[in-house]
């Protein structure tokens, strides 16, 4: 089913294809173990998971060498899909539940993924590490993961936009924005990928300044 990312994403290097091919079969596996994603989104799995991680992609153009923590990371998204996707591009994947990350850290040898590393904590106890962007799929409101994320990030620009936090969310998020405090930018997924699963999902931007 990588066919169904190669109308948005057409230059993967041949590694970059075969990565992306082995992930479902390697999710599929480990999904009978310990339970990370539904049995009905492993059915869409490259639509609902990995097309959805890669919409971060599509606006952001990191630099090599950038450096990114994924808050919440669950079973490894938008991380894992954005560390193929970008492989001189550092990820530290983080997650408060351990069974979790057991999940990643089988992907990440799976796939030999050399840029990425994971850590079982709460982000908000990350106190000696810097990074230039902070990444997070439906994991908390915007005021508590803007809170977790700004004192990681740097000032600066890696990308096309400022560093800041990147997160993936969806609904209405008006009442949510206004208690954050912050004014991010808000792009909707539908307006790059024409699947109707991405109507009322955004990309959500708070840059650090």
């Amino acid at each position: 089913m990588i066919e169904l990312l190669q109308p948005y994403f057409d230059d993967f290097t041949p590694e970059q294809q075969q990565q992306f091919d082995l992930l479902k079969g390697v999710y599929t596996e480990w999904n009978e173990k310990i339970n990370v994603i539904s049995r009905k989104d492993i059915d869409h799995f490259y639509e609902h998971h990995v097309l959805h991680s890669l919409a971060i992609a599509a606006i952001a153009e990191w630099k090599p060498g950038t450096k990114v923590i994924d808050i919440g990371t669950g079973g490894g998204f938008p991380g894992i899909p954005l560390s193929i996707f970008f492989p001189e591009v550092q990820f530290h994947l983080t997650d408060s539940i351990g069974k979790k990350l057991k999940v990643v850290d089988a992907v990440v040898d799976a796939l030999q993924l050399k840029n990425v590393t994971t850590q079982h904590t709460r982000s908000e106890a990350i106190r000696d590490r810097k990074f230039d962007y902070a990444i997070s799929r439906a994991v908390a409101p915007l005021k508590d993961l803007w809170s977790w994320a700004k004192p990681l990030i740097r000032k600066g620009q890696n990308g096309l936009l400022a560093n800041g936090l990147i997160c993936l969310k969806g609904g209405d998020l008006a009442q949510e924005i206004f208690e954050s405090g912050v004014r991010p930018r808000m792009m909707p997924i539908s307006e790059l990928f024409k699947e109707s699963y991405f109507q009322e999902k955004y990309i959500v931007h708070v840059a650090k300044v």
